[in-house]
C-alpha cells in the first residue's frame, strides 16, 4: 500500500448526470421515463457538474426540463468520505 501524496490518484467518486421533462415544476416526477436523458457517469463531482451545466444550458428554453447530479458513490458506499463530493 502506498502513502497518499501529491502523486496519489484521486479517489473515484462516481456521479450520474441525467435529466428529463418534469410533470410539475414543484416536484421531481418525470413526464415520460422513456425519454430521460442519461448524460453519463463521471469520476468526480467537478466533471459531473460541468456535464450537468452543459446539458442544462442546452435545454434552457424548456422550463420543465431539469437535470440532476446523483452521488452514486454515496449509494454504493454510504460510508464514503464526503470530502470532494
Amino acid at each position: 500500500m502506498t502513502e497518499k501524496g501529491d502523486d496519489a490518484p484521486e479517489k473515484q467518486l462516481l456521479h450520474l448526470v441525467f435529466g428529463g421533462e418534469l410533470e410539475d415544476l414543484q416536484g421531481v416526477e418525470f413526464s415520460n421515463l422513456d425519454e430521460l436523458d442519461i448524460v453519463g457517469i463521471f469520476p468526480n463531482y467537478a466533471t459531473a457538474y460541468d456535464a450537468w451545466k452543459a446539458a442544462a444550458q442546452k435545454s434552457v428554453d424548456n422550463a420543465h426540463m431539469r437535470y440532476f447530479i446523483v452521488h452514486m458513490h454515496r449509494l454504493l458506499d454510504p460510508d464514503t468520505d464526503n470530502e470532494g463530493a
